[in-house]
């Protein structure tokens, strides 16, 4: 396997494993009655967003997309990569090959700024959640699920380095 094929996979799959933490975490959650975002308003939002319209009032009541709960499972694992590319970016293929959980708990917490400062805002909960009945418990939430994503991402990257060896 050649480097780049490497690098690719090795993104790809601890991409998809840490999310899919991430959403073992919110299974968790919802089941002790905390709820968490419905994909389904994330694909809403995307789907609003090509046809021209950001921010809403309150995405639950914006008008449904065709194909939204599909289109916001797909942003979902897509950002996931992304966050893990941004990971390997800064730290690099070594990190990936060898990981440590460091690196990924710092991407982790350092990419909550997106939902507090991008999605919720975009779906009509304000910044940091300030238009919600809870902000504060509501923005801990939001930290407390990307340091899972952050060991997520140790954790696959982990599994990962086991299950592929480096290049040569």
């Amino acid at each position: 396997m050649n480097e780049n094929l490497e690098l690719g996979l090795r993104i790809t799959l601890i991409g998809i494993g840490a999310t899919g933490v991430m959403d073992a975490w919110a299974w968790l959650l919802r089941r002790l009655g905390i709820p968490s975002l419905n994909f389904a308003y994330l694909g809403r939002l995307i789907g609003h967003l090509l046809q021209g319209q950001w921010p809403h009032g309150s995405i639950a009541k914006a008008p449904p997309v065709a194909g939204e709960l599909w289109l916001g499972w797909t942003a979902h694992y897509s950002i996931g990569i992304a966050l893990c590319a941004l990971l390997v970016a800064i730290f690099g293929l070594g990190w990936a090959r060898s990981p440590t959980l460091g690196p990924a708990l710092l991407i982790g917490v350092v990419t909550v700024v997106a939902p507090l400062l991008i999605l919720q805002p975009a779906l009509g909960a304000g910044i940091a959640s300030t238009k919600t009945a809870a902000p504060l418990a509501n923005s801990l939430k939001s930290l407390a699920t990307h340091t899972v994503f952050g060991l997520g991402l140790y954790l696959a990257a982990r599994l990962v380095a086991v299950l592929i060896p480096a290049a040569r």
